[in-house]
């Protein structure tokens, strides 16, 4: 349930709603809107009686949530949430790129990367510390020296960050190295981390799981917003299908139909998605075109000796004329490109 306040509503009338509904046991979260505040009433087991807040002063209205996802939904905020990562903006009316290596694998191969990234379009750097492989033999990444360089890049580029936190127990070293949290598709049901992220001051990104539904993913998302973090980007990375022809099916539909359901910002990795670095390109577009408010890509100066991912790393002038047309395809519906 929703309990919309008048405009004119002061501090001690929105405090006299919320100390309503927590003298019944209840959860309230204001939620600060455009004009007007409204506030959330959470852990309810069954309907509140609406009538118990109407009769209060500066009360507009009360609205029956119908989403199992009440944070996250579109009805407790229906203006877009807008995350800012230093001097980077996301889910405004512009598209943001993130992009680097899968793997941090040094610290000089990264800073040459970053570089090249950085002079071709991307706004924020992206590369995995600690990598959750399918084969335990497989590059597992560096771990804290990782984190280290990723700080180094931030430091002489000026890129914000992003990597992945693979489970709780290193969630608190991630958060100090980096400026974005990403919890990967294998954990996107990992309720203790998804927890931890909601105690996070950093924004999350938060990848659909390899064959979740809608409401599973915005549900995930909802265990971040409910623990007090409102920073969360959600990230269409490909679902699991009967398909062979690449790594995974890329659900473009998810985009218009989760911006329709929820005020977070929408991001898209067609890189995982793909797994070919041939499709990367392709679905980069498409994804700009379904009105995506930003990519994750993972691009790298020598793929072929890359420890992580390289079939499906761009090389540098691949990323570069791939955030060209973009931008082109962006340039039609955004108010403003960051490439």
């Amino acid at each position: 349930m929703l309990v919309v306040m008048k405009k004119s509503a002061i501090a001690s009338e929105i405090e006299a709603v919320v100390d309503a509904i927590e003298a019944k046991g209840l959860t309230a979260r204001p939620i600060p809107g455009g004009d007007r505040v409204a506030i959330c009433i959470l852990h309810n087991r069954g309907p509140v009686d609406a009538s118990l807040f109407m009769q209060m002063p500066a009360v507009q209205e009360v609205i029956a949530v119908t989403r199992p996802y009440k944070l996250v939904s579109r009805e407790s905020r229906p203006i877009n949430t807008v995350i800012e990562v230093g001097q980077v903006v996301v889910g405004k009316d512009n598209l943001v790129i993130m992009a680097g290596p899968c793997a941090v694998e040094s610290e000089s191969g990264a800073l040459e990367i970053a570089r090249m990234v950085k002079e071709r379009g991307a706004q924020i750097f992206r590369g995995g510390a600690y990598k959750p492989r399918t084969s335990p033999y497989a590059f597992q990444g560096l771990g804290e020296e990782g984190l280290k360089v990723l700080a180094k890049v931030r430091s002489e580029t000026g890129m914000p960050v992003i990597t992945e936190a693979i489970d709780h127990e290193v969630f608190d070293v991630v958060e100090h190295y980096v400026d974005i949290v990403q919890i990967g598709a294998r954990n996107m049901q990992n309720f203790s981390l998804l927890r931890r992220a909601g105690k996070s001051k950093k924004p999350v990104l938060l990848k659909r799981g390899m064959a979740a539904t809608i409401e599973e993913w915005l549900m995930a998302a909802e265990y971040i917003m409910e623990g007090g973090n409102e920073q969360v980007i959600l990230c269409e990375r490909g679902v699991r299908t009967f398909a062979n022809h690449s790594r995974n099916t890329l659900d473009l539909s998810a985009v218009p139909v989760v911006k329709q359901e929820s005020h977070l910002p929408v991001i898209v990795d067609p890189s995982h998605a793909a797994g070919f670095r041939d499709q990367v390109v392709p679905l980069a577009r498409a994804s700009v075109a379904v009105g995506c408010d930003g990519l994750i890509v993972e691009v790298h100066n020598k793929p072929a000796k890359a420890l992580s991912d390289g079939a499906q790393s761009l090389y540098p002038d691949q990323f570069r004329d791939m955030c060209r047309q973009v931008e082109a395809i962006a340039s039609v519906y955004k108010t403003s490109v960051n490439c």
